[in-house]
């Protein structure tokens, strides 16, 4: 019985894996996207967030399974229930990077002043999407630790184009609503990366059974 279980576990860590994947894939097209204001790649990451919709009800049916057909130890909830508190977040990462993209599709980005500090804030989400990932992988808690802290860097970098959308504004530099659209994506970004986060934290829970949150 204890073998069965183990090797669902398994299949769940790797189904944990192939979502964690299809996120980062979702988040660099979406880079990709910015970067060449590329309205058609820009649709095709819009209709693909179904994928990373289904996969995630596919695991947390799994995980569900596990609980109620097993009897899982202390270890084994540990990674079931942070299983389960990551693919929400996983899952809202496909769709702010669908959110962005669907704002890519009718905004014209190539000439815009704002266009390459918006795009390092891209890459720097994406940076801690990829680590929040590779640290549940590698089950390293110094990484997911890390990840914790370059949040801080997305942060700053929001603030930075907040505040220059409020001053190019108001000092008529800019079509408003162009502006608006900027800060839009600047704010799905800022939010992937407090889901990469939320990730690192439940990986360090998974490992440990301490949650940062609650220290």
């Amino acid at each position: 019985m204890r073998s069965k279980f183990d090797s669902e576990l398994d299949s769940l860590n790797n189904e944990l894996i192939i979502l964690g994947a299809m996120c980062e894939a979702a988040i660099k097209r979406t880079i990709q996207a910015l970067e060449n204001d590329d309205k058609d790649l820009a649709k095709s990451i819009v209709e693909d967030d179904k994928n990373i919709d289904l996969k995630e009800r596919d695991i947390e049916s799994s995980c569900l399974k596990l609980v109620l057909q097993q009897q899982p130890v202390a270890r084994d909830l540990r990674l079931i229930s942070s299983a389960l508190k990551m693919i929400t977040d996983m899952e809202r990462i496909g769709d702010q990077a669908a959110d962005i993209a669907e704002i890519i599709g009718f905004t014209n980005l190539s000439t815009h002043a704002l266009s390459p500090v918006l795009i390092k804030m891209a890459q720097a989400t994406s940076k801690m999407v990829t680590d929040s990932i590779d640290a549940f992988v590698k089950r390293d808690i110094a990484l997911a630790r890390q990840v914790m802290q370059y949040d801080d860097i997305v942060d700053e970098l929001f603030v930075n184009i907040r505040d220059s959308v409020i001053n190019r504004i108001s000092t008529g530099q800019c079509d408003g609503g162009n502006m608006v659209d900027i800060v839009m994506m600047a704010k799905y970004l800022e939010r992937i990366g407090d889901h990469a986060t939320n990730i690192a934290e439940w990986v360090e829970f998974a490992i440990t059974g301490n949650h940062p949150e609650w220290e």
